[in-house]
């Protein structure tokens, strides 16, 4: 059994990804912000220091409410990225005026974000989270087949375990590709949210970005 000193893994990664999430959202022009520009910001800010400051590494024996603290700002990024898109879409729809820098810019920002929270959901989701696979339970099936699981056990790096940085992988050629690539969902949960990452991702790119260059010429 994993101890609070045996097996961790540091948050640093995944905090740093969430800071380039929160500079993308204000750097994202005003009529894509769906509420005051500072707010889901501070909220996004207190919610990760208090995280880093109660619990800074992940490990087997983390209590059920720290995670939840994760999970929702996790979701509190979410969120304020579907109103981003929702926005942009609706003023693509609705609004002429639309200027074709102003929708690059908040294209890229979005679909950033979009790469960004789909690996920290990737990560939080896999297997119950960096806790439960810390703690090795082998009962609870994997959500994810990475390439280096299926390797004989002398080729597999010894201790192997996905971290943030795999995820984040995972959800940036998901994204970019519309499809898996090397590592395959297995469950319904993962194959439900690579899906919804890919919609985001294509509305944002073949939607957005190829109205905005139709504005540019």
């Amino acid at each position: 059994m994993a101890t609070a000193t045996g097996p961790r893994e540091h948050r640093w990664q995944a905090a740093l990804a969430i800071l380039v999430a929160l500079l993308l959202y204000l750097q994202l022009p005003d009529r894509y912000i769906g509420l005051p520009r500072y707010l889901i910001p501070a909220l996004e800010s207190a919610l990760l220091l208090a995280v880093l400051i109660v619990a800074p590494h992940r490990h087997g024996l983390e209590m059920p409410w720290q995670r939840w603290l994760g999970i929702v700002l996790i979701a509190l990024i979410n969120a304020a990225n579907a109103v981003s898109l929702g926005l942009l879409i609706y003023g693509l729809l609705y609004h002429s005026d639309a200027n074709g820098r102003s929708l690059i810019i908040a294209s890229i920002d979005i679909w950033l974000t979009n790469v960004i929270v789909f690996g920290l959901w990737y990560w939080e989701l896999d297997r119950g989270g960096p806790g439960a696979r810390l703690r090795g339970e082998e009962t609870v099936p994997p959500d994810f087949l990475f390439p280096q699981m299926t390797l004989s056990a002398e080729l597999q790096p010894p201790g192997w375990r996905p971290r943030f940085l795999d995820y984040l992988y995972v959800a940036f050629t998901n994204a970019a590709a519309f499809s898996p690539t090397d590592t395959m969902p297995l469950t319904v949960t993962a194959k439900g949210l690579m899906l919804i990452q890919s919609l985001v991702s294509l509305l944002t790119i073949a939607l957005v970005a190829a109205r905005a260059v139709n504005i540019l010429q």
